[in-house]
């Protein structure tokens, strides 16, 4: 008798990844990011490995949860209320809009951190961020889609970094997990992180 596979059991139920558009990619596509992707759609739009992110999610939550300073840094706008949720939810620090030059490397700037660990929301557009935490040695987690290059990046979590309602679910299921493993409370809602109903 031929063996049934059996059903992976996910973090996050794959109809609330499939409706929080998660694993929505683009047409464009980098090599580094070619096995993240599941399959491509006649119109040539990838289609992300929403398996591979729910297991990323859950090493994610490993490293978060050992790490004593988190920093979440967003410069793209509709990342900035769920990285802000995200900060508040695991007691770390974000950074939404711009991010100053030196945050990372210059102790007498304002903006002085000295994390643990970086995470970014687009590793296109958080380069600044990445490349400050690179210089400092800091491991860095990116939210990366397939048009990203995620060069310097230690823990890819593959998904849509362009839809606030997937940041939003990503977020929340690491905050969820990072918690769980603290074994805190967690309380809040994918909805309280800016991904709507």
């Amino acid at each position: 008798m031929p063996k049934i596979a059996k059903k992976e059991r996910l973090l996050v139920p794959r109809e609330k990844y499939l409706s929080a558009g998660v694993h929505i990619g683009m047409t464009f596509k980098t090599a580094s990011m070619k096995r993240f992707i599941y399959k491509i759609r006649p119109n040539g739009l990838a289609v992300i490995n929403i398996g591979m992110l729910d297991k990323r999610i859950g090493y994610a939550a490993n490293m978060v949860s050992n790490a004593k300073k988190v920093l979440i840094v967003s410069r793209k706008e509709v990342g900035w209320e769920p990285a802000r949720k995200f900060a508040e939810a695991i007691k770390a620090r974000s950074i939404a809009g711009r991010f100053m030059p030196g945050s990372l490397t210059n102790p007498s700037s304002d903006e002085f951190f000295e994390p643990d660990l970086v995470i970014v929301i687009d590793p296109t557009v958080d380069k600044q961020a990445i490349n400050e935490a690179v210089s400092m040695r800091l491991p860095i987690i990116g939210l990366a889609d397939t048009y990203n290059e995620p060069a310097f990046i230690d823990l890819i979590l593959p998904c849509n970094n362009k839809g606030k309602k997937a940041i939003a679910l990503v977020l929340w299921a690491l905050a969820r997990e990072v918690m769980s493993r603290r074994e805190q409370p967690f309380e809040t809602k994918m909805e309280d992180f800016g991904g709507g109903e």
